[in-house]
This record gives C-alpha cells, structure tokens and sequence, in this order.
C-alpha cells in the first residue's frame, strides 16, 4: 500500500501495492502495520457495504462525535464515485476545508478517513458498490451531517444531484443557528 497526504489534516489516499501475474492480481488493503507506519492507528469495529442505484445520487455527508467518534476507510469495489471529505474538527489547521477524489472499481483507491471529517460521495454510475471499515459502532446519538449544498462550502458535485435522502438534505447549514 502507498499512503499520500491530502489537504485534510491526517486524511490519506491509499494506493494499492498489486502483486500481478497470469492469472489477474493480489493486493492487500488493510494492513495494520502498515497503517501504523503511516501514522494511523485504526482498528475495525464495522464492515459495512452500499448500493447505489442511479448516478447523481449523494450519500452524506456523515460523521460522529465524541464518545463515538469514528474513523472510516472507504473503498469503491463497482462504478465509480466522487469521494468528499469535510474537516469538521474545530482547531484543525484544515477545519471547514472539504477533498474530493474519484474512486472506482477502475483505479482501486480507498481513502482514510479521521474521526470528526464529514464523509459523503456522489454515485458518477449506475450500480456503484462501496464498502466501509468503520472503527466505531454506529451511535444516532453522535451521528452528525453536513449538508451537500451549503454555500459555506461551495462543495462542486461533477454530476447534478439526482437523488438524496431527506435526512441528508436536511441536515442544519453552517454557521445556522441550532434548531431546537
């Protein structure tokens, strides 16, 4: 595995080591000594797995907080998608900042996630496959979300957005006053 910095604070893109020969490849994508070596220490509470029926749908953008922090590490294994991350750790040299990248079945790349970064994608095929190690169980009462059009984060989705749940899209804007 190759590990590359992003513009979130201890984000990482991870790159496959393939090992090939006649019959096709082998790689390894998790390795906990070599995610330690890169500086992270993550630990699978989760395997977690969705399809995507249409292209333009948005999943997220999700996290948790404190005490159920999790990390995430997301692997798109079918059609591709355009992977974003917002930093919402308060005090990060990197809050409020959002990455973008494509993953697909094609280039194999999975990325890193840290605890407190809101994680999101939008389907750019048909029938999109991603899986989710996670390192924490799933709390709704830590759950969080950013929604995909807040103009705090100008957030440039490649495709219009075709579909979202209503839980998604109603996740409170930056910088708006608590509901409640």
């Amino acid at each position: 595995m190759k590990f590359q910095s992003t513009p979130i604070e201890a984000a990482m893109l991870i790159s496959l080591d393939e090992r090939r020969d006649q019959r096709g490849f082998f790689a390894r994508t998790y390795c906990r000594d070599a995610f330690r070596e890169a500086g992270i220490e993550f630990r699978v509470a989760q395997q977690n797995i969705s399809h995507t029926r249409k292209a333009g749908t948005v999943r997220g953008l999700h996290y948790q907080t404190a005490p159920s922090t999790e990390a995430k590490l997301v692997r798109c294994v079918a059609g591709a998608i355009r992977d974003v991350l917002v930093d919402m750790r308060e005090g990060s040299p990197s809050h409020r900042s959002t990455y973008g990248v494509e993953l697909s079945a094609v280039n194999r790349l999975s990325i890193y996630v840290p605890p407190m970064v809101a994680h999101g994608f939008q389907a750019l095929t048909d029938d999109v496959i991603v899986t989710y190690s996670v390192s924490c169980d799933h709390d709704p009462e830590a759950e969080r979300g950013v929604r995909h059009d807040d103009p705090a984060l100008g957030i440039d989705w490649p495709l219009p957005v075709t579909e979202i749940s209503d839980k998604d899209s109603s996740w409170p804007l930056l910088g708006a006053p608590p509901s409640g």
